[in-house]
């Protein structure tokens, strides 16, 4: 099946500050909108505090990330973590910034379908299902790391994977407004609605794939994959 191709165990290693990462401009998700470049030094700091928040996670949960233990774990003072992150929820959002960095490489230049050289309707597919079972295989983090209304759609990983959906619209549908059904689509790929559909519905993952693959094909006026 299509979705056992894009589950994955852990978060991938953190990206050493001298690696190159050519990602055009606008899906640059690796720090927020209002921080400034850093400096080798600050960049590595970054990295050991956000490993640090991952081991914890991975031995704890999320509820075991806090500011402090986050601190303890990196044996460094409290107030460079809040410096660093703001906080709790920003350190959360880093950690989940580096997760996106991954689905982008994949989606911007791993093999297809999820990346270039399929069909823009295969791609799309793909794009869903990865979507899915990466949140849910990171569900309590990415509830947890969830910013207000306000700033929810406004975030760097989430203009990215609406900047994505909307371009293979536009080649699926060029007479669509591919910009409202890009936001239609990643609606049913919504943290908070797989936490419910699964955890409080009982749902499995297969059911929300093929569903998946069924709303893609309504919204193109296409034929679901057999």
């Amino acid at each position: 099946m299509l979705y056992a191709v894009f589950m994955s165990s852990a978060l991938p290693p953190f990206p050493q500050p001298q690696e190159p990462y050519d990602t055009p401009r606008f899906l640059e998700v690796g720090t927020a909108p209002d921080e400034p470049g850093l400096r080798a030094d600050a960049a590595r700091n970054r990295a050991r505090l956000l490993e640090a928040a991952a081991k914890l996670i991975a031995e704890h949960g999320v509820a075991g990330v806090t500011m402090e233990a986050v601190a303890v774990a990196a044996k460094v003072g409290k107030g460079t973590v809040f410096r660093r992150f703001g906080d709790r929820t920003g350190l959360l959002m880093a950690l989940l910034d580096h997760s996106a960095r991954q689905l982008q490489a994949d989606f911007l230049g791993g093999p297809p379908p999820l990346g270039p050289g399929a069909p823009p309707l295969e791609r799309l597919r793909a794009f869903g299902v990865a979507v899915l079972y990466r949140s849910a295989e990171q569900l309590d983090l990415q509830l947890a790391a969830q910013p207000e209304p306000t700033r929810r759609f406004a975030h760097p990983a989430a203009g990215s994977l609406r900047t994505h959906v909307t371009m293979l619209l536009r080649q699926i549908v060029p007479d669509a407004d591919s910009d409202l059904l890009a936001h239609t689509l990643l609606a049913s790929l919504d943290p908070a609605l797989i936490h419910h559909l699964t955890r409080q519905c009982g749902m499995p993952m297969e059911r929300l794939a093929t569903a998946w693959l069924d709303l893609v094909a309504r919204v193109t006026n296409t034929a679901a994959p057999e």
